[in-house]
């Protein structure tokens, strides 16, 4: 069976609102990768959850299409955002209204991205940007990526694999 690819992945939020401040939104799409990787659907190597958008390294398993699962997760973090909205916060919800065909209210702008890692420079190169992301000129969530507590980093860094026990370390790939 051919190997499959590992995949740099962005979805970002719709006109770039920074709807990912709020822990809890942050907490349902760890709890969505956890999902993901407990059904055997993908492999997460790496992730970072920023107040607009999100970067993920992973790879597909057991024959599912990356689009079928980019789908899934989307939609299911939507509908969790979206409840939660609508319980909490209808001010922030009506942001979203769309009154599209298929849905009134959208969160995910449409054609996230998807870059096949082609080498191990390349990946490494992405998990660097990715752990970075967060001490960056405009975002300086933290002094220390380390103190960042919504990415992969301290997988990496100090490893802390109980955090975030679905990560697998992207070395495996290559092996």
């Amino acid at each position: 069976m051919k190997h499959q690819p590992v995949l740099f992945y962005t979805a970002t939020i719709l006109k770039w609102l920074p709807l990912l401040e709020n822990s809890k939104y942050k907490q349902i799409i760890i709890d969505s990768l956890a999902y993901l990787v407990e059904h055997k659907r993908c492999k997460v190597y790496a992730f970072v959850i920023m107040p607009n958008h999100i970067h993920i390294l992973w790879k597909m398993q057991g024959g599912h299409k990356k689009e079928n699962v980019q789908r899934d997760f989307l939609k299911f973090t939507s509908q969790m955002i979206r409840m939660d909205l609508k319980a909490n916060q209808v001010p922030i919800l009506k942001k979203f209204y769309v009154n599209a065909k298929d849905r009134q209210f959208q969160f995910w702008q449409r054609n996230s991205l998807s870059i096949e890692m082609k080498s191990r420079e390349m990946m490494e190169q992405k998990l660097d940007y990715i752990h970075h992301n967060p001490v960056q000129g405009k975002w300086r969530l933290v002094d220390d990526l380390i103190e960042y507590k919504y990415s992969s980093v301290r997988f990496y860094e100090l490893d802390r694999q109980n955090e975030y026990p679905f990560l697998s370390h992207y070395m495996e790939y290559f092996e």
